[in-house]
């Protein structure tokens, strides 16, 4: 059950970062769900320890733990846009 939440929950915060980052009609559902899981993952080495809480990949969904895996699948697309278009946008 809890792989089915985090695909869901991960699926959710790859689409929102996509619309923040305007990749969205580049990707679609399965790209979303990625973009989510590897942020959650990113942000839980980077940012997770700087402000604590837990990304959603650790299985606690909170405010906090969403917030963080956003601002981490954000940072994925930025990094990915850099290196497709040489630009952040």
């Amino acid at each position: 059950m809890g792989l089915i939440i985090l695909l869901i929950v991960g699926g959710l915060i790859g689409w929102v970062a996509s619309m923040i980052m305007r990749t969205d009609g580049q990707q679609g559902i399965f790209l979303n769900i990625v973009v989510g899981i590897i942020g959650a993952v990113i942000a839980g080495f980077v940012v997770t320890p700087l402000i604590g809480g837990a990304p959603i990949t650790s299985g606690e969904i909170s405010i906090q733990s969403v917030v963080v895996s956003l601002l981490g699948a954000i940072v994925l697309l930025a990094i990915i846009n850099l290196f497709r278009r040489g630009a952040v946008r």
